[in-house]
């Protein structure tokens, strides 16, 4: 089954008023690069990166670099294949923009091996260990008036926490880190006293903070009852990381900005964190999202996969998912605690919930996995066509 022809598309959704903050920056819009991949007998296979930076990098490493070296080759070896395009481009490419590249390819590439044996992913792996996975409701982001005086937002900040609970969700994921520690623990104080203690409550701080100031928010974060301060510090500071995990009683969390199986050995023999999360579209697909599994498996840590982007990225963690065994096993898993939840964004996403031609819903704050061939998802090209800016 021979590789004919790979196509890139740089898609883009403007939210305008909808625009919410991180502690990094503004999210004006939607954004991210999929991959088409057509073998000779017609079957094809979608997959999904750049979705971190500008998308444009990521298509024109699939374009002018990676793409060329697999036209022609067997699509069935996505293996040797993902081994020979990251030896040819180590030397320059070891994170960032060519892994995003080779996430997407890799995850294409597992598409059409799960429609050419006519089976889901997960079964193609060999792994079947739930057939739903509880979600959390990732919300209560910044907006423009958070900015200018956090007093006048906490009313708004408690309706929506709210509503994530009235919703269902067991579990709620706030941003913090863009205001002062003072003013963000306002914010969670409010939050927590809108869903009380019977809901999960986690942080994410997107590296905003010194180990010290980390220290500080950390305490506050124990006071309130969170259960993971996701992204403390810089990724680069795995000396942060591991003070704050000798200090901290709170679990750490990290990992969606760190690349293939190296980058994660580096984080468990530092002692980084208590949960991993790579996100399968950045750290290299599925194929070395199973490599930092087996590597976070013998340290006896977790995966919580990050997700974030379009139902391709969805999917393609679901497909993920259905494969983790508990960690560390029991005869009762509990989410969070050794069984595995989903990350669901509640900000509005319409590559996540136009793109697919039956999008993947929420059920009593589940996502089903996807039970059909390859990624289990077909695309709306229609919709692809309107979101598309780029077209390579």
């Amino acid at each position: 089954m021979i590789i004919k022809s790979i196509n890139t598309f740089v898609l883009r959704v403007p939210l305008g008023a909808k625009t919410f903050y991180s502690s990094q920056c503004p999210f004006p819009e939607r954004k991210s690069l999929l991959v088409r991949i057509e073998t000779d007998n017609g079957i094809i296979g979608w997959g999904e990166g750049g979705q971190y930076g500008p998308a444009e990098p990521v298509a024109a490493a699939i374009t002018h670099v990676l793409a060329p070296q697999l036209i022609g080759r067997n699509a069935l070896d996505r293996l040797c294949l993902w081994e020979e395009l990251y030896a040819a481009t180590r030397d320059f490419g070891r994170q960032g923009s060519y892994i995003e590249a080779l996430s997407a390819i890799d995850i294409a590439l597992w598409d059409i091996a799960g429609k050419f044996h006519q089976c889901p992913i997960h079964q193609l792996i060999g792994a079947s260990f739930r057939d739903h996975v509880p979600a959390y409701a990732t919300g209560c982001y910044y907006r423009e008036e958070d900015l200018r005086d956090v007093h006048s937002s906490l009313a708004r900040l408690t309706e929506e926490a709210k509503a994530y609970k009235e919703a269902g969700f067991r579990t709620i994921k706030a941003k913090i880190g863009l205001l002062s520690i003072e003013e963000d623990t306002l914010r969670l104080q409010a939050i927590r006293s809108a869903i009380g203690n019977d809901i999960d409550l986690l942080v994410d701080a997107n590296h905003a903070y010194t180990a010290a100031s980390a220290i500080r928010m950390g305490r506050a974060l124990e006071s309130l009852g969170v259960k993971w301060f996701e992204e403390p510090v810089l990724p680069e500071d795995k000396e942060g990381y591991a003070r704050l995990r000798s200090i901290l009683d709170i679990p750490i969390a990290g990992g969606e900005c760190e690349y293939t199986r190296w980058g994660f050995k580096d984080l468990f023999t530092h002692g980084c964190v208590d949960i991993a999360q790579p996100d399968l579209c950045v750290c290299g697909g599925i194929s070395e999202g199973l490599r930092i599994q087996s590597i976070a498996s013998s340290y006896n840590i977790p995966v919580i996969p990050h997700a974030w982007g379009s139902g391709i990225a969805l999917a393609a963690t679901l497909q993920f998912l259905a494969c983790l065994p508990i960690q560390p096993h029991t005869a009762n898993p509990i989410a969070l605690q050794n069984a595995p939840m989903i990350e669901y964004d509640r900000n509005p996403n319409p590559l996540r919930d136009d793109l697919l031609r039956e999008p993947i819903r929420l059920q009593d704050s589940c996502l089903a996995i996807p039970q059909g061939a390859g990624l289990g998802v077909e695309i709306d090209e229609a919709v692809l066509n309107s979101y598309c800016e780029v077209k390579a």
